[in-house]
């Protein structure tokens, strides 16, 4: 059997406010809903204004990666509904991310393995969805909290190999001080998308 693993890296960067708004970024501890403003709410009239230090971190991962930074770079919206995205739509690098191309080395099972980078854009983080026994309840303090989106190639050929690449990519993460990359603090999540043939 053939296994074909291509990985989207969300990586929330340590910044101390969110990516347009000056709301603060540190939600995991916070009471549910304290740290939100018009901008992150998206309520009319309330105009986003770029994070610095977010875009910093971001150059700091795409030159890290070896990506090739673009000369030209945009923030789009990106339109979907969820109930924890109150905007209807998020702010992201849709059409023209910050960095392209690059690669990732590393080890598993004792060999050298290197995965190619496609493409690295910051976006901003939607809410966050709690599930209970009694209903679903949404807690807006992580919308906004900005998110440097890491998306490689499909050069992945187990699951082992997926999880060595996200321990060195999370080791580099730390290294570089953008990001804590603690799993259970949502820091650090991934969607990975997998093709499996027969031989």
């Amino acid at each position: 059997m053939n296994v074909v693993i291509g990985l989207e890296v969300h990586v929330q960067l340590a910044t101390r406010t969110k990516l347009f708004c000056s709301c603060r970024a540190d939600y995991f501890a916070a009471p549910p809903n304290t740290l939100t403003c018009p901008v992150c709410l998206g309520m009319p009239g309330a105009l986003p204004v770029p994070n610095r230090k977010a875009v910093e971190y971001a150059l700091r991962v795409a030159l890290a990666l070896g990506a090739k930074v673009q000369k030209n770079s945009h923030f789009d919206r990106k339109n979907y509904f969820y109930p924890d995205l109150p905007k209807g739509y998020q702010i992201t690098q849709r059409e023209v991310p910050l960095g392209v191309g690059g690669s990732l080395t590393f080890h598993s099972c004792g060999e050298e393995h290197t995965v190619r980078i496609r493409e690295l854009h910051i976006e901003e983080d939607a809410g966050k969805l709690i599930h209970t026994p009694d209903g679903a309840f949404v807690d807006m303090n992580r919308c906004g909290v900005p998110l440097v989106e890491i998306v490689t190639e499909p050069d992945l050929r187990s699951p082992r190999e997926a999880r060595d690449f996200l321990r060195a990519l999370r080791t580099l993460l730390r290294h570089l001080r953008v990001s804590g990359g603690d799993m259970e603090k949502g820091e650090l999540r991934c969607d990975a998308n997998i093709s499996i043939s027969q031989d």
